[in-house]
């Protein structure tokens, strides 16, 4: 990487390699995004897919041009409700609402997944859509491993009891100091 990593990435790394699912609430800017590319090219690796959702379509388009330079063009899809591109690929950005609807009518689409990553996870409080957050997390097959990402999370302990609860072990790894710029 030519640096070192926080105490915070080390300690999610090491939980995700451990078999855990990991909640993620650290400041903006302060690397949460390695996480969830940690664990996308661990499942890269294995031969995998993974599902990398946000709640905006913006944000979908922004993380898949990163993902793309990263991992390759080859490797990364995106599916929004009007987009489509590379839809088979190992690792799709989505919204989050593209998935819950992929579950819910049984596509055959969620072949060979192990891992879903949830990008601003704070969305589960929202009245609007944070019902659709709640079903994907309800709905994914148990063998498929979560990585939640939130700068704004208030109460990580509370929500990663529950998906604890919902989904198996789950590690929350909290770091509030912001990262000086």
């Amino acid at each position: 990487l030519g640096f070192g990593l926080d105490d915070f990435q080390v300690e999610a790394i090491d939980a995700f390699d451990d078999g855990a699912n990991v909640l993620v609430s650290a400041p903006t800017g302060s690397g949460k995004t390695l996480v969830a590319n940690y664990a996308i090219s661990r499942v890269l690796e294995s031969g995998n897919r993974a599902f990398y959702t946000t709640p905006l379509k913006a944000l979908s388009n922004q993380k898949f041009a990163e993902l793309s330079a990263l991992f390759g063009v080859d490797k990364v899809g995106l599916l929004t409700g009007d987009t489509s591109v590379n839809r088979d690929a190992q690792v799709v950005v989505m919204t989050t609402e593209v998935l819950r609807n992929m579950l819910l009518s049984d596509s055959g689409r969620i072949k060979g997944l192990d891992l879903v990553i949830m990008d601003e996870v704070h969305y589960l409080q929202d009245p609007f859509r944070g019902g659709v957050w709640e079903e994907v997390i309800i709905l994914t097959p148990s063998y498929v491993r979560f990585v939640a990402l939130s700068a704004t999370i208030a109460n990580a302990d509370v929500v990663g009891a529950w998906l604890s609860e919902v989904r198996g072990p789950t590690s929350v790894i909290v770091e509030r100091d912001r990262p000086i710029t």
